[in-house]
């Protein structure tokens, strides 16, 4: 068993990213950051500043589809870079070649 070293880790990170990327890898880590907002997203909405005036149970599923939409578009995007970093993460394991 050997300690890598930041230097050692930098050379995987780097061999990593001049390989071709996955495809299959892409999508999933993309979604899993979708599902990573999505999450985040529905946390600060429980953190309800006053009453809901207009509240209801609709009102709410309607909420969760449009954070739904929202969360896989702002993935599709990658501004959050969490999908990047686990196709790096993976990339450097090996997994998903």
């Amino acid at each position: 068993m050997s300690i890598s070293g930041p230097s050692q880790v930098a050379r995987n990170v780097a061999s990593s990213l001049n390989k071709a990327p996955n495809p299959a890898l892409a999508k999933v880590a993309q979604q899993f950051e979708a599902v990573f907002v999505r999450q985040m997203m529905a946390t600060m909405r429980q953190a309800k500043l006053a009453d809901d005036v207009f509240g209801s149970s609709s009102t709410e599923s309607f909420q969760e589809m449009a954070d739904a939409k929202t969360a896989d578009n702002l993935a599709a995007l990658g501004r959050f870079g969490i999908a990047k970093l686990i196709e790096q993460q993976f990339q450097a394991r090996g997994v998903g070649k």
